[in-house]
């Protein structure tokens, strides 16, 4: 422990010390390190090899190899729009008030005063681009150019969603794209924009639609996986992420950029959650635990796991540390003590999860507990009545690092830990904005019966 401890205090020194320098790369002035978030769409915990997965991923799984994996990551929602913007903001969905899925036809989305990763990084002078699956909103005010980035070459929102056209910033390329065409499409943009960026500084944002269904291989990846069309449709991300690391590679940036792959939520009707109860939509863990690999040579130690609790709302604070800039109000925490194993987890407040306004349930420590649930599965038919968020009756406790499946209830011999941690969610509400604290006023009156292990009092104000 202690030899992993000073490669992380090496790791760091290396890292701080080329935020605080400047080198000179053809003429130009260098700070700071670039940086790639590669986002999924709908991929699982259990589909990649290195996760446990029989679908053939050799770059990401050398990618985890030459970096580290975390095993306790989570998306901040699970569905894609609140997902990606708690992503870019650092911030829980429901303050920034993408709480859905936006649809072609909704009139609102991220709003232009948000704080996001590419507003901050531009600020220091970097190139700041967006590709693939934006799904944020298409309406003024909430396109990706006016949330800092400089170029923007993609899709409105998902690849079930029509019309589809391909837009480069405001302008349609192409009307209705071949769905076998965007990965292959964003990944030779994605290694075009880092070879005319590699002089300066830059923040890449590639964000895939697969593994989303309508499954999508292109031809040279039909068939290839053996293990059905999502699996080929896996192998072709895989393969993405490989051409991506290539360029970094090519382009001579290897130990000066960080590579963060990871997913906005679990998997829908096909993919693995790895034996973690629920999927897409629900905020069991399957719903919710992604995987995430981050790769930085030279700052990060090689074949390295990191079991302490991460989050997506993390990535933001963590690169404002490694480019020098503050952020403002934030949800996440600086994990780049736990990404190079200078620290096996980061002190953090309670993590919740929410479907819509709606808390569901909070993730603390090993501890896992539900609050409430709506009266219908997702993606179903509303009972009659309608879909109602119901609080639980007993609230149910788990040991998800025991008990990943959320198998075994715990609460009935844990009260106090379940009385504090309803304290802690109580506190935490307070700071949220108004329809939270009604959604949730609006959950306790449906009460039916008085919880055994104490009970969260209505929230004034």
């Amino acid at each position: 422990m202690e030899q992993q401890a000073g490669l992380g205090r090496r790791a760091f020194v290396r890292a701080l010390g080329g935020v605080l320098s400047s080198s000179v790369l053809g003429g130009q002035s260098r700070k700071g390190p670039n940086v790639i978030v590669i986002l999924a769409d709908d991929l699982g915990y259990g589909d990649l090899g290195c996760y446990g997965s029989s679908i053939p991923t050799p770059n990401l799984d050398k990618m985890a190899r030459e970096g580290t994996r975390l095993t306790r990551f989570y998306s901040a929602s699970a569905v894609c729009s609140p997902a990606r913007a708690a992503l870019l903001t650092g911030r829980y969905p429901a303050r920034s008030g993408v709480v859905n899925v936006l649809m072609p036809s909704a009139n609102s989305g991220l709003q232009t005063y948000e704080q996001t990763i590419p507003k901050i990084l531009k600020e220091e002078g970097y190139r700041t681009g967006c590709i693939g699956k934006w799904h944020l909103g298409t309406v003024p005010g909430c396109t990706p150019n006016v949330h800092g980035f400089d170029e923007y070459y993609g899709v409105p929102y998902s690849n079930d969603m029509y019309p589809l056209p391909v837009l480069r910033d405001a302008s349609v390329v192409d009307a209705a794209p071949r769905q076998t065409s965007l990965t292959t499409r964003f990944t030779d943009q994605a290694v075009d924009f880092i070879g005319r960026n590699k002089e300066r500084p830059f923040f890449l944002y590639l964000a895939h639609t697969a593994p989303h269904i309508p499954l999508a291989p292109s031809e040279r990846f039909a068939g290839k996986s053996e293990l059905g069309i999502y699996g080929d449709v896996v192998m072709e991300l895989d393969w993405s992420v490989g051409e991506v690391l290539k360029a970094v590679k090519d382009n001579g940036l290897d130990e000066q950029t960080l590579v963060v792959f990871t997913s906005d939520n679990g998997p829908w009707y096909q993919g693995s959650t790895g034996n973690l109860a629920g999927r897409k939509g629900s905020t069991y863990e399957g719903g919710v635990r992604v995987p995430c690999i981050a790769r930085f040579p030279g700052s990060i130690p090689e074949n390295s796991v990191a079991e302490g609790i991460g989050s997506t709302m993390d990535l933001l604070p963590t690169i404002a540390r490694l480019t020098g800039t503050t952020p403002g109000s934030v949800d996440g925490v600086d994990i780049w003590p736990m990404l190079t194993g200078e620290r096996p987890y980061i002190q953090r407040e309670i993590l919740l999860f929410f479907d819509t306004w709606n808390v569901q349930c909070v993730r603390w420590g090993p501890w896992k507990l539900h609050l409430s649930r709506y009266n219908t599965k997702p993606w179903t038919v509303d009972p009659p009545g309608g879909r109602l968020n119901l609080p639980l009756s007993n609230p149910e406790l788990y040991h998800v690092d025991n008990d990943p499946g959320e198998s075994y209830d715990r609460a009935p011999e844990k009260r106090e830990l379940i009385v504090d941690l309803q304290r802690r969610v109580e506190n935490l509400l307070l700071s949220f904005p108004e329809p939270v604290r009604e959604a949730w006023r609006e959950t306790l009156s449906r009460r039916v019966q008085q919880t055994p292990v104490g009970s969260l009092p209505l929230l004034e104000n």
